[in-house]
């Protein structure tokens, strides 16, 4: 690699930077040529940002939320409605949800979904920790994606946790068949939030 840029350092930079999904190498050298004609003290300051998040960022105890410490904000909240759960794929479905403002309860972030195509079972996710926190007195939201990964992995964890007698509910189909949350507008999503509807395996 080094042989085709004028310095080593470049060239880890560039390889660096292209690692991170969908950027490729030419924009990857774009990136690091603009970050050169910063000034050094911006420079070490991205870098130590991007390094914080190795060692100070960590995933919430019990929601799996990123935090900085072992419980995250939403989790050590008083005024949330703990007893109203969403389920989530990922921390962007919570972030997504949280920007429409229709939401009080708490969440748990599966860490992705059941994909047998991908090799991932109902054992790669983080449904145990969430069946230990349903009573019979929680509402569970699926907030899940509508395609066939999400379905599968909403009926999976439903059979895990009916026999507590706890409310289930999923998402108002504002949201068609397929769509991810993420890429949702706020006012659809936020009304998919405030229309659920009772799940119906």
């Amino acid at each position: 690699m080094e042989n085709t840029y004028p310095s080593k350092a470049l060239a880890e930079a560039v390889e660096a930077i292209s690692s991170l999904p969908g950027v490729g190498s030419r924009s990857a050298l774009r990136l690091a040529l603009h970050l050169l004609r910063q000034p050094s003290d911006k420079i070490h300051r991205f870098a130590s940002a991007i390094g914080r998040l190795a060692d100070d960022v960590h995933y919430c105890s019990r929601c799996m939320m990123i935090s900085d410490g072992d419980i995250c904000a939403i989790c050590s909240d008083a005024r949330r409605d703990h007893d109203t759960i969403c389920v989530v794929e990922s921390v962007r479905d919570v972030m997504s949800i949280e920007a429409t403002g229709q939401y009080r309860g708490v969440y748990h972030v599966l860490g992705g979904i059941i994909s047998p195509m991908n090799g991932i079972g109902p054992s790669d996710l983080r449904i145990r920790e969430l069946t230990e926190r349903v009573k019979p007195e929680t509402e569970v939201i699926f907030a899940l994606s509508g395609d066939v990964e999400g379905e599968t992995t909403a009926f999976y964890i439903y059979r895990r946790i009916e026999h507590t007698g706890c409310k289930v509910t999923t998402l108002a189909r504002g949201l068609g068949f397929g769509d991810e949350l993420e890429y949702a507008d706020s006012l659809t999503l936020g009304r998919s939030i405030t229309n659920r509807q009772i799940f119906n395996p």
